[in-house]
């Protein structure tokens, strides 16, 4: 299937590695315009330079702390001076530490707010003015919305919040043309994945290899998914051939969650 992504341009928030290199990598093989930005310069234009040698596509690269609303717009601004619209753009930022309620300060609550929330809401905002019509805005967010997960309160509370912009934003964006997903990650292996299933083996006791063993139990497929997995489902959402798709949260999960 063509996606019809060649010559789209998309931003795609904390690209460096992980779950938005993967959307960023499945993006550029189908001929999109890739901006990339994370915190280190270093890691990003890295980056950036691999998908452009793997993939022949055109990219950039930024820093861009997602948490600093001057960040974000320098990176939206640079990106539509060089290529003049935005079409695409994956919302996306690490998540918050694991921790229970009773763990948690104000300053943690103020933290995760500032990292999940408001950053995507800010990173809407920003790119929304060069949008078009047939524009595609994809969240990245957490099963957590749908089901809670042990020791993630931080994660569930701000991504329910990020569940619940998506879908006022379908709704006010709809007349404009323009498209809001959300895209849920089950267990992919990813850095954040294998420091979740650290932290379980350090407060359970047991070796990372149990912990992934009972991982795998609940997964019908019986492995954990890719970030090339992730990313083509993505690149699907964030596409015109997903056209007549909004307001919609789509799982990656190898069927996982439960609920039908």
């Amino acid at each position: 299937m063509d996606l019809g992504l060649q010559n789209k341009v998309a931003l795609v928030a904390a690209s460096s590695k992980g779950l938005g290199y993967g959307v960023a990598r499945a993006l550029a093989g189908e001929g999109a315009k890739v901006s990339l930005c994370s915190r280190t310069l270093d890691d990003v234009q890295a980056a950036a330079s691999r998908l452009a040698a793997e993939t022949s596509a055109e990219t950039m690269a930024s820093a861009c702390d997602v948490r600093n609303p001057d960040h974000i717009q320098a990176w939206v601004d640079t990106t539509v001076a060089a290529w003049g619209q935005i079409d695409c753009l994956l919302v996306n930022a690490g998540g918050p530490p694991a921790k229970t309620v009773a763990e948690m300060s104000d300053a943690d609550w103020q933290a995760a707010f500032e990292l999940t929330l408001l950053s995507s809401i800010r990173m809407i905002a920003a790119a929304i003015p060069h949008m078009r019509a047939g524009g595609s805005i994809l969240t990245v967010t957490s099963g957590s919305v749908r089901e809670p997960i042990p020791r993630l309160a931080l994660s569930t509370v701000m991504r329910a919040g990020v569940a619940g912009l998506v879908k006022t934003l379908a709704d006010e964006l709809a007349g404009d043309g323009i498209r809001v997903n959300n895209l849920v990650p089950g267990r992919i292996d990813t850095d954040r994945v294998a420091q979740l299933d650290a932290n379980t083996s350090a407060k359970l006791g047991i070796s990372m290899e149990e912990v992934q063993k009972r991982s795998l139990a609940g997964i019908p497929l019986g492995r954990y998914g890719t970030i090339d997995d992730f990313g083509r489902a993505g690149a699907f959402l964030l596409s015109p051939a997903a056209s007549y798709i909004t307001g919609a949260t789509l799982r990656v999960d190898g069927g996982a969650a439960r609920s039908i």
